[in-house]
């Protein structure tokens, strides 16, 4: 069954980018539609939230803006008008406080995503805003509709104006499935491919590793001079460390095939200590137990040494003290990107005038779907609200247009 209702402005994606030009449209007075393909809104948001709410960061703003590495300069202008503190001074707009953790980043005081999502849901069902969930995105009519599918059969809904706002391809069963790519690309946009962000790498592991040490942290490690932690897999590398360096390992693996990382599971040992502690005599003790008296390695790090070095060099004080330092781990592919916490690649900046699609005027793009990509640390979250924002001001200005008014 087909229906067809006649409607201004719509927003496809029921995520932070997609509510907050929402709100920006409400609050001039527009009247809003978002659909959104689940039973409810910002279920990836709620996600993100399970482990601490992480906003954003309190860094410096200009070292904050320098994390969205080359697409810094196409973000700054959003970023510029939604920086790190307005995002915190929006939050305590609904009745959330906020505090800055001891790593610089910026998490609500209790913790969780659930009482800012509904204080914000209120206030934009208090402010117009429509929602309809269950509405999967399905294209356009010959005639330019909007296509949607409901558990009542596809609907048409026609529009003045809309914003995509349907995220990555991360979490598909949250709703980011990049189902969107197809459609923009047959429309004439120019869309990069989307791939993970934010991920862990597979490694070739031997079976005896993979099995004993599967899920093992490794804590106070250091990849380049950047310390944090990891996590070893059944399959590879995972873990906030790895994440940061993601976007560079990933790089390197497609143009070359696999990417080389160097551990240091000891970054707080210079070279020349681990030296003159390996160099005392073990006497009749194992290696493995020279290591855990003298330097307290033991357990995941002893089996990532083994992993390294044959038999020999695990016996040669020098080469081990020399791979506690550069221990090398070789990556052979990113993990797929449903697992991903983001994801990189989409609609491309040179394709867009502000917000707006240059091939499909009054069509306008937001959030994940464009292509950038971030650590984790609240900057993933900060430039869905900016962009947002952004799009939302982009709109009122296209509908406020002579040209374009009703």
């Amino acid at each position: 069954m087909e229906s067809n209702q006649l409607q201004g402005v719509v927003v496809i994606g029921g995520g932070p980018a997609g509510l907050m030009a929402a709100e920006v449209l409400a609050a001039a007075g527009v009247r809003v539609d978002v659909y959104d393909a689940m039973p409810s809104v910002g279920r990836k948001f709620l996600l993100a939230g399970r482990g601490g709410m992480n906003l954003t960061h309190s860094e410096p703003y200009e070292a904050f803006v320098a994390r969205y590495g080359s697409r810094a300069a196409a973000l700054r202008p959003m970023l510029d008008a939604f920086k790190p503190d307005d995002l915190r001074a929006w939050v305590h707009g609904l009745g959330i406080d906020t505090f800055v953790g001891t790593s610089g980043r910026v998490f609500p005081t209790e913790m969780k995503a659930a009482p800012m999502l509904r204080a914000w849901l209120h206030r934009l069902r208090q402010s117009g805003v429509h929602f309809h969930q269950r509405h999967r995105w399905l294209g356009w009519t010959e005639a330019g509709g909007l296509r949607f599918e409901t558990p009542e059969g596809e609907r048409t809904v026609q529009h003045r104006v809309v914003l995509l706002a349907l995220g990555g391809a991360s979490w598909a069963r949250l709703g980011s499935d990049g189902a969107w790519q197809p459609l923009l690309a047959g429309r004439g946009v120019e869309v990069a491919p989307l791939v993970p962000a934010n991920c862990g790498f597979d490694a070739r592991w031997s079976a005896h590793f993979s099995q004993k040490y599967a899920g093992q942290p490794l804590t106070t490690v250091a990849i380049g001079g950047r310390k944090g932690q990891m996590v070893v897999t059944a399959t590879g590398v995972e873990g906030s460390l790895v994440y940061a360096l993601s976007a560079g390992i990933r790089d390197r693996i497609a143009a070359h095939g696999s990417a080389t990382i160097e551990l240091d599971l000891l970054p707080d040992w210079p070279l020349e200590r681990l030296q003159q502690e390996l160099s005392h005599p073990r006497g009749s003790r194992s290696m493995s137990s020279f290591l855990q008296s003298r330097l307290h390695i033991k357990g995941v790090k002893t089996g990532l040494l083994h992993e390294a070095l044959d038999k020999d060099a695990f016996h040669d004080p020098m080469r081990v003290a020399a791979t506690l330092k550069a221990l090398p781990i070789t990556l052979y592919a990113p993990r797929p990107i449903d697992e991903a916490i983001s994801s990189a690649g989409g609609v491309r900046f040179e394709a867009l005038e502000g917000t707006m699609l240059r091939a499909m005027p009054g069509a306008f793009v937001a959030g994940e779907m464009l292509d950038w990509e971030a650590p984790t640390g609240g900057y993933l979250l900060t430039a869905c609200f900016a962009s947002g924002l952004a799009a939302g001001k982009d709109m009122l200005r296209y509908l406020m247009h002579p040209a374009h008014a009703a």
